[in-house]
């Protein structure tokens, strides 16, 4: 799953940045230079998301980037950041639920054929089914 959210990038006199993702209460970070900045500021998004959804909790909509003012500081400006949370889920999220589901025994029968690895499938199902909107 790809989620785009706007963020606030405020520069300081010594070349660090500050940001800020107001749809993410809470989510803030820095970095010297902008491209740390960009990256320290999807580092954070991402555990802010992944943490909520572990919790069961609903993923806030991302701000349109001309509704986000980045006026709180002087030198402030509206980024986009790019979110992978399956990539970064698949990085640092060790918390697993295991599920029992009943399946056809003849399509059990194929998919073990094909060495299908059957958690990866749900949870890309899952996904595909509750994110598709997002």
């Amino acid at each position: 799953m790809k989620l785009v959210y706007p963020a606030c990038f405020y520069l300081d006199k010594d070349g660090y940045y500050t940001v800020v993702v107001p749809d993410l209460k809470g989510c803030v970070t820095e970095g010297k230079g902008f491209a740390e900045a960009l990256y320290m500021a999807m580092d954070a998004a991402c555990g802010w998301i992944l943490t909520s959804l572990e919790d069961g909790e609903n993923i806030p909509k991302a701000s349109k980037q001309d509704e986000v003012k980045a006026d709180e500081y002087e030198n402030g400006f509206v980024n986009l950041i790019v979110l992978d949370i399956d990539s970064y889920a698949e990085k640092y999220s060790s918390k697993t639920v295991r599920k029992n589901c009943t399946i056809p025994n003849w399509l059990n029968t194929k998919a073990e054929e094909a060495h299908i690895n059957f958690s990866a499938v749900l949870t890309e199902a899952l996904q595909e089914k509750l994110f598709k909107e997002v």
